[in-house]
C-alpha cells in the first residue's frame, strides 16, 4: 500500500485523545497500553490513521505494534530505530524487548538477541551475551570454590530489616554458600546503592553469603516491571513466569543454585502472587522453593513497609527491634535524615 506521505509522531508520553486512539489501536493487536510508558512513537497515515506504534519505559522497548495490512513493508524497523534513537538521546545505550515468540526474527534481524522466552512472551536485548557477561562479572568479584548445593534469595531490602536478616541467617544454615541478590532497580523509597550497602553490612558476619547488585536480570523493569505497578494488583502471572525463566536459565547453572528462598507474605499482593508463580516454575527447572515464617517482634510481623512507617514519624523506639544495628545507625545518621526529610517531602 502507498505510504510515501506516512510520518513519525512522538509523544512524552501522549495524553488525551491521541493516547486513547493507540490504546484502541494496541487493543486490536493484542496489546495492552503500558501506563508505566514515558515516550511513544506512531506512525500514521496522511490522514492520521495509525498504523504503527512503540513506546518506551526506562530501558525497555514495549507495545510494538503494526496493522496487519501494512505488515511486511518495513514499518516496524521504522518504528523500532526510532525508538532506539531517542533512548540514545537520552543516554540509554542497553536496551531490552518484549515481544511475541512468533516476531523473535524479527528483532534478532535488527541486532537484537534473545535473553529468554515463555510460550507467551519473549524477552531480548541489544547486547550479545549481555547475561552471560554479567553472571562472569558477579562470579569473578566473589570467587568462592564451586558448591553444588548453593541457595539463593532476591530480595529489594527497603530497608534490610531483622525480617531480612532472619531469613538470611536461616537459609545460610542449610547452604554450603547463599547468595543475596539485591534489586538494583532505584525504584524504591531507599536508594539502590544505599540498600545493597545495607544487606553487605548486615550479612558481613555470615561467612558463607555473598551479596550481589541483581542488575537488570532479576526483578527489574526489564525482567518483571510489573513489581514496580503503583498498582501492584495488576501484576501479571506472565511476567512473574519469564522472570523466573530467566533465573532458572542462567543463574541456576552459574552459581549452582538448587534451593531458593524466600519469606511468607502476608502483605504485599505482587509479591505473594509471585511467590505463588515461584512454586510452580523453579521446581520442574531444577530448584526447590523453600518459604520460611516471617519473623515477629512480639505481636508485629517485621515488614519494611511497617519500617518506612515508623523511619517517617521518626518513632525511633519502635524501630530499635526492628532493624539490625546497620540499618538503624543509617537510619539515625545524617545521610539517613536527609533522605527522610526528602520522602517526607515528596509525600506532601
Amino acid at each position: 500500500m502507498e505510504l510515501e506521505n506516512s510520518y513519525l509522531e512522538e509523544g512524552f508520553p501522549f495524553q488525551g485523545r491521541k493516547r486513547k486512539k493507540m490504546e484502541e489501536f494496541l487493543e486490536k493487536s493484542g496489546l495492552t497500553y503500558d501506563p508505566q510508558i514515558i515516550y511513544s512513537v506512531l506512525l500514521c497515515r496522511e490522514d492520521g490513521e495509525i498504523i504503527g506504534c512503540g513506546s518506551r519505559h526506562e530501558n525497555i522497548l514495549k507495545c510494538i505494534a503494526v496493522d496487519e495490512a501494512y505488515q511486511g513493508e518495513g514499518l516496524l524497523q521504522r518504528i523500532v530505530t526510532q525508538l532506539i534513537k531517542q533512548a540514545y538521546t537520552c543516554s540509554i545505550p542497553h536496551l531490552f524487548l518484549f515481544t511475541k515468540p512468533e516476531y523473535r526474527t524479527v528483532f534478532t534481524d535488527m541486532g537484537f538477541y534473545t535473553i529468554t522466552g515463555t510460550d507467551s512472551m519473549l524477552l531480548l536485548e541489544n547486547r550479545k551475551d549481555g547475561i552471560s557477561r554479567y553472571l562472569e562479572q558477579e562470579l569473578a568479584r566473589h570467587p568462592l570454590p564451586s558448591k553444588e548445593d548453593a541457595g539463593a534469595i532476591v530480595m529489594n531490602a527497603n530497608p534490610f530489616t531483622c525480617g531480612h536478616r532472619y531469613l538470611t541467617e536461616t537459609a545460610a544454615r542449610v547452604c554450603s554458600v547463599l547468595h543475596v541478590f539485591v534489586l538494583s532497580a532505584d525504584a524504591s523509597e531507599f536508594p539502590a546503592d544505599v540498600r545493597l550497602r545495607l544487606v553487605e553490612e548486615g550479612c558481613r558476619d555470615l561467612k558463607n553469603v555473598v551479596v550481589h547488585g541483581s542488575s537488570e536480570y532479576l526483578i527489574s523493569h526489564a525482567t518483571f516491571p510489573d513489581y514496580f505497578l503503583k498498582d501492584k494488583a495488576g501484576a501479571s502471572d506472565r511476567a512473574a513466569e519469564l522472570d523466573l525463566k530467566i533465573f532458572a536459565d542462567h543463574f541456576r547453572d552459574a552459581f549452582h543454585i538448587t534451593k531458593r528462598f524466600v519469606g511468607e507474605e502476608p502483605f504485599s499482593l505482587v509479591t505473594r502472587a509471585y511467590n505463588e508463580q515461584m512454586k510452580r516454575t523453579l521446581p520442574a527447572c531444577g530448584i526447590e522453593v523453600v518459604e520460611i515464617p516471617r519473623k515477629t517482634a512480639g505481636d508485629t510481623v517485621i515488614s519494611a513497609t511497617y519500617v518506612r512507617e515508623k523511619f517517617l514519624k521518626g518513632d525511633w523506639d519502635a524501630l530499635r527491634p526492628l532493624v539490625p544495628d546497620t540499618t538503624y545507625r543509617y537510619l539515625v545518621s545524617e545521610a539517613g535524615t536527609a533522605l527522610r526529610k526528602q520522602l517526607l517531602e515528596r509525600q506532601s
